[in-house]
């Protein structure tokens, strides 16, 4: 098993935080803690503890690379549509552009995806609740164990081709991808968020 960070369990909770600039693209991840840190995430629960999820764990360039290059394609037409952004925005954005241009380089990509057939009409929070759970808990188990990811939907333009190089069948619908690497430190701090008294709502709204 592998050494965990000396983190409280408010500190894991409060300063996993989305990593792009800070993936170590040079440190060989062995797919062994990986695998480990699924295992924490899949004890996640899932609608009528039905577990139809599916994890695709990806390690071969070249595979790694054709993902990347329809992440590309549409992270590039999304930027482009951002227009001009400033302050904590444009923070994000340069961190994202700069993940688009990384991603293949990423040691490990790891896709959550689900039994579904045909989506719903309408809201589909009954859906994709039993598959987040499940990949937060991952996350959480990377920051653990001195790695980071960060969630990311981007390829989902492009999930009919993605499923295509990767053989995933009719009926598996793909929620995240998450790239997946040492990170380079771990003294990640809580983000700003808003008070509690701008979203809180007791007995209504």
């Amino acid at each position: 098993m592998s050494t965990l960070l000396p983190l409280t369990p408010d500190e894991l909770l409060t300063t996993t935080r989305a990593v792009r600039k800070r993936l170590d693209l040079d440190r060989p991840v062995p797919v062994e803690i990986v695998l480990e840190a699924l295992e924490v995430g899949l004890q996640a629960p899932s609608g009528s503890n039905k577990q139809h999820w599916h994890w695709i764990v990806l390690t071969d360039p070249e595979v790694k690379g054709k993902v990347a290059e329809f992440y590309r394609r549409s992270h590039l037409a999304y930027s482009a549509q951002r227009g001009e952004q400033t302050g904590t925005a444009a923070r994000v954005a340069a961190s994202s552009d700069h993940l688009r241009e990384v991603l293949a380089d990423v040691p490990v990509l790891v896709i959550g995806a689900l039994e579904v057939g045909t989506l719903p009409e309408g809201n589909q929070a009954g859906v994709w609740g039993s598959l987040l759970p499940a990949a937060w808990n991952f996350a959480l188990a990377l920051r653990a164990r001195g790695l980071g990811t960060t969630w990311t939907t981007l390829h989902l333009p492009y999930e009919r081709e993605v499923a295509e190089v990767l053989g995933i069948p009719e009926g598996v619908r793909q929620g995240v991808l998450l790239p997946v690497a040492y990170t380079i430190g771990t003294d990640f701090k809580p983000g700003p968020r808003a008070d509690l008294d701008r979203v809180v709502h007791l007995n209504g709204w």
